[in-house]
């Protein structure tokens, strides 16, 4: 009987993961679609232009055509941004037609335009109209009677319902749409990403100014969240211990003046002083876990998020593979970002939360999953810009997934270091 539960649990679980992965690649190949109709639309606007080079006028169209190729691969490196690994750009690349035509990074951005604007538009449309053909057609035996007459039965315009027969192949066409759906919309997510992070990153021959430059910034974001830390320690110690040991203090001389007048009056000062010295004790063991907690050496980075999990108020799984050990302060980095992320997690009234841990090949990878409302945004002033900078000063990866309505899955990867 507990086998047989186990297994039960084992299939929900892996049920549960794939419609989420299903239901995360088509709000991405969706996603795609405000880049991909638009690059249809350019595609055709450079066909007019080198038709009408020879007469002069697709040189007067090319510098708007490139202008706008720039803004919508800038606009492709932000998408995928925001729901993977940073697409770092090349340098600035020319406008002009005859500098262009020479442009490594152009030229690359015109490969990109015309695999996204074909391939990547049809995977988008797909995206968005499997969902409602799987709807409509596994239905269709519902309502079938109800349809006019020689109208076509499936969403993709052809057969004709004359008998329950036609009517159930049709709802089993709508389950062919949804086993597409869970099988096939990972893999089409990727293949649609995949020219805009081949063709629009900074390839190995860029300039590392480039390199220098994300270093600078990520060092200046590293700066930044050590300033705000340090602000931080130093209000709670200052309105909160400095202001308890101040009392402890008063409380004290008070007392030393009660002695000779009120020995019990004495008595119920110090008890009051007691009181104060164990609250700023309290205070201070709190701020000293905030810089570095002890259970991270004590206990491992599995303990430290293990700690996390029974503190916090959504119910917490945590499931941690991490054989080797890595540097102390990406460890302190993972357990902090796991914390902001809970913190969110409970501020964004999830039912339940899972924080998965896995150390390889020199990587440690954080993947914190809830099942709330959804909708996060790491651009939009919240926790969630804290535990990028965070993320960034070790040179590390943030990806966040949150469509409307949930379930939101924060990923971030960290080098272990030495």
């Amino acid at each position: 009987m507990a086998v047989t539960k186990v297994r039960a649990e084992g299939v929900g679980a892996l049920a549960g993961r794939t419609l989420r992965a299903a239901g995360g690649a088509i709000a991405e190949l969706v996603s795609g679609l405000g880049t991909a109709a638009p690059a249809f639309g350019l595609l055709l606007l450079f066909a007019v232009t080198a038709v009408t080079a020879p007469l002069g006028v697709g040189m007067l169209l090319a510098p708007l055509a490139l202008r706008a190729l720039h803004a919508l691969a800038g606009r492709e490196r932000a998408r995928l941004g925001r729901r993977g690994p940073e697409v770092v750009a090349p340098g600035p690349p020319p406008t002009r037609p005859r500098l262009a035509l020479t442009d490594p990074t152009t030229r690359r951005e015109l490969r990109w335009l015309l695999r996204h604007g074909t391939l990547g538009l049809l995977l988008g449309l797909l995206g968005f109209l499997l969902p409602l053909s799987a709807v409509r057609d596994t239905l269709f035996p519902l309502y079938w009677r109800f349809m006019p007459q020689h109208t076509t039965a499936t969403s993709f315009g052809y057969g004709v319902a004359h008998s329950w027969a036609d009517a159930v192949a049709v709802g089993a066409f709508g389950v062919g749409s949804i086993a597409v759906i869970l099988g096939l919309t990972p893999g089409m997510t990727r293949l649609q990403a995949d020219p805009g992070r081949r063709l629009l990153a900074a390839g190995p021959d860029q300039d590392l100014s480039l390199r220098v430059a994300e270093l600078t910034a990520t060092r200046a974001a590293a700066l930044d969240a050590h300033a705000t830390e340090l602000r931080r320690i130093e209000r709670a110690l200052h309105d909160g211990t400095q202001n308890r040991l101040v009392s402890v203090t008063v409380l004290l001389g008070a007392a030393r003046r009660q002695v000779a007048r009120d020995p019990s009056r004495a008595d119920e000062i110090l008890e009051r002083a007691q009181s104060a010295a164990e609250q700023a004790l309290a205070e201070l063991r709190t701020v000293s876990r905030s810089i570095l907690p002890p259970v991270l050496d004590d206990r491992g980075l599995a303990g430290a998020l293990s700690g996390l999990a029974a503190e916090s108020p959504v119910p917490c799984r945590i499931d941690v593979d991490a054989p080797e050990r890595c540097a102390a302060s990406v460890e302190a980095t993972a357990y902090f970002v796991v914390a902001e992320a809970l913190t969110n997690v409970a501020k964004h009234s999830a039912d339940r939360a899972t924080v998965a841990v896995r150390a390889r090949g020199g990587r440690l990878t954080l993947t914190v999953t809830d099942d709330g409302r959804g909708g996060a945004d790491s651009a939009g002033g919240s926790g969630l810009t804290g535990i990028r900078r965070r993320v960034a000063a070790h040179d590390g990866t943030l990806r966040l997934t949150s469509p409307a309505g949930g379930p939101t899955t924060l990923e971030a990867e960290l080098p272990c270091g030495t």
